[in-house]
């Protein structure tokens, strides 16, 4: 079975394939956390700034763990559905907002999100799963319309490929395995990233632009 070094190394890999968008007018956006290991190198490779892009999704209020919708800071995505009323929807849609506010301040203090209006957007996380984090992100960075959308990741399945191939400019992926369980099972070192290490790195970063 192929697999990663480390997401480190998936970064300089992915920069490789990248780097014809060097000096480009350009942004890499990161999922957080473990996006931000993996975007932080391909932005400094690319010059272009680095932001992070906090979503979370809306649980279904009979099954927390079932995706009804998403919120970023900015944008709200919510399926249409009869069996949630919509008081909860907005309760939902404030908590979160709230809570990302505060994940957004903690990892990028007062700096304000990147323009990504008229930009090619680089989204960058360290491998997709079920995709439906990337999927809101996507649907989120087009409303600001951007030049173009690349999906950036050093894993991700079959199916996952297809579908965004289909809803995005370009995608750049090192590898496709054909039996997919978890991301983690394709690196070789694959650690929690922490909090510190996230501001760690985007502050590196934005001292660099």
């Amino acid at each position: 079975m192929e697999t990663i070094p480390n997401r480190q190394v998936a970064a300089e890999m992915l920069a490789d394939r990248l780097e014809h968008y060097k000096g480009q007018k350009g942004v890499v956006l990161a999922i957080p956390r473990g996006g931000v290991p993996v975007a932080a190198p391909i932005a400094k490779r690319l010059d272009m700034p680095l932001d992070v892009i906090v979503s979370k999704k809306i649980g279904h209020p009979a099954n927390p763990e079932f995706a009804i919708g998403a919120v970023s800071l900015v944008d709200v995505e919510v399926d249409n559905r009869s069996d949630v009323p919509e008081e909860y929807i907005q309760a939902e849609v404030e908590r979160i907002k709230t809570s990302l506010r505060q994940k957004y301040k903690l990892f990028m203090g007062d700096r304000q999100p990147v323009d990504l209006r008229d930009r090619i957007v680089i989204i960058v996380d360290d491998g997709i799963a079920t995709g439906k984090t990337l999927l809101s992100t996507v649907n989120m960075a087009r409303h600001k319309q951007p030049r173009k959308i690349i999906v950036a990741v050093p894993v991700a399945p079959q199916a996952a490929i297809a579908q965004f191939e289909a809803i995005v400019d370009e995608v750049v992926c090192l590898l496709v395995p054909p039996f997919f369980q978890a991301v983690g099972q394709f690196y070789e070192e694959f650690g929690q990233v922490s909090d510190e290490e996230v501001i760690r790195l985007l502050r590196q970063q934005g001292n660099s632009q």
